[in-house]
C-alpha cells in the first residue's frame, strides 16, 4: 500500500510544489486533478487542473511523469469526476470527450487507472439511467482498454448540498448497480468508505463482495450530523446530515476498514479525499488537515 493524497484541494498551486509539499510531509503518491484547464467545474473540490491533457504529447506525458517519480512519489491515478450522464446532452459530449483525453494522457504516461464517476441523471430513475449508460460506456471503456488504463468508478452518490453539488448524482452507488458495472471488461472500483456509512450499507459485506475489484481507495470519513437527521429525516437522502471529516474525525471505522481490505487481497493506494469544511479557508489549513489524515492512517498503511 502507498498513502497519499488527491490534489484537488490545491487548485492554485502548481503541481511540481503540491508533490514538493507532500513528499516532505511523508506522503508516498498522489491522484491527479485533470479538470479541463479553460473550463473547469466550479463546484467544490472540482476543476482543478493540475496536467493540461490537451494535446498531450508522449514527450510531455514522460516529462511531468518523471518530476513526479524524481519526487519520490508514485501516481495512483489521474482524477476526473464528471458527469457522464447529463440531461443535456451537449454536456455529455464534452465531459466525455475530455474523460478520453484524460484515459490517452495517462495511457501516455504510464498511469494504470483514471478515477471518474458513472453519473446519473435526476429526471430518469436508476433503471433509466443505466440504460443511458449500456449505451454510453462500452466505447469509454473500449477507449481506456485500448490505451492500457483501467477506468475506476467511485461509489459515490453525488449528493451533499445543492450548492456543492448542482451536476446531479452518481448511480454507482449502490450493491445492485455495482455488480452490473463490473460486468463490463477492463474496469474496476474506486472505493470510498464514508459513502457508505451514511447509506448503512455493510461496510465489511461490501469489501468482502467487491474488494477484488477495488483497483484504488479513496481515504475519506464521514460524521452524522444527529441533530441534522433528526430534522431532516432519512428522506432527505444525507442533505443536511452527512458530513465530510478528514479520516479519524467521523463515523468510519477505520480499523474495521483496513481489516476488510487485506483480508480481501487490497494491496492498492489509499489516497486521502480532502472535504472537510473545518480545514479550509487557507493552503496552511487544508494542509494542517492532510497531515492529521496521516497520522490517523498511517499505522494501517505498510
Amino acid at each position: 500500500m502507498k498513502l497519499g493524497l488527491l490534489t484537488a484541494p490545491f487548485p492554485d498551486t502548481d503541481l511540481s510544489d503540491v508533490a514538493d509539499w507532500s513528499a516532505e510531509a511523508g506522503f508516498e503518491a498522489l491522484e491527479i486533478a485533470c479538470w479541463p484547464r479553460a473550463s473547469g467545474e466550479t463546484r467544490r473540490y472540482a476543476g482543478t487542473s493540475h496536467i493540461d491533457v490537451d494535446g498531450m504529447t508522449r514527450d510531455r506525458a514522460s516529462e511531468v511523469a518523471g518530476q513526479v517519480a524524481d519526487k519520490g512519489l508514485a501516481i495512483s491515478a489521474l482524477g476526473y469526476y464528471p458527469n457522464p450522464l447529463h440531461a443535456d446532452e451537449a454536456h455529455r459530449e464534452q465531459v466525455i470527450g475530455h474523460l478520453k483525453k484524460v484515459i490517452a494522457a495517462a495511457g501516455l504516461m504510464g498511469v494504470p487507472v483514471v478515477n471518474t464517476f458513472v453519473g446519473g441523471d435526476r429526471r430518469l430513475n436508476v433503471e433509466e439511467n443505466w440504460t443511458r449508460a449500456q449505451a454510453i460506456f462500452p466505447e469509454i471503456v473500449a477507449h481506456a482498454r485500448d490505451h492500457g488504463v483501467t477506468l475506476a468508478f467511485e461509489n459515490c452518490p453525488m449528493i451533499f448540498s445543492h450548492d456543492e453539488w448542482p451536476g446531479g448524482h452518481n448511480i454507482a452507488y449502490s450493491p445492485k448497480i455495482w455488480r452490473r458495472i463490473l460486468e463490463w471488461d477492463g474496469v474496476g472500483m474506486n472505493y470510498d468508505p464514508s459513502h457508505l456509512v451514511w447509506q448503512m450499507i455493510d461496510q465489511r459485506r461490501f469489501i468482502r463482495e467487491f474488494g477484488s475489484r477495488m483497483v484504488h481507495a479513496h481515504a475519506k470519513d464521514v460524521m452524522i450530523d444527529r441533530d441534522g437527521l433528526y430534522e431532516n429525516g432519512v428522506m432527505s437522502v444525507g442533505m443536511g446530515w452527512q458530513v465530510p471529516r478528514m479520516p479519524g474525525l467521523g463515523d468510519v471505522n477505520w480499523p474495521d476498514i483496513f481489516s476488510a481490505l487485506y483480508r480481501a487481497g487490497y494491496d492498492g493506494p489509499i489516497i486521502i479525499e480532502h472535504e472537510d469544511r473545518n480545514f479550509e479557508g487557507s493552503d496552511d489549513m487544508i494542509k494542517r488537515g492532510f497531515l492529521l489524515a496521516r497520522d490517523v492512517l498511517r499505522p494501517f498503511v505498510k
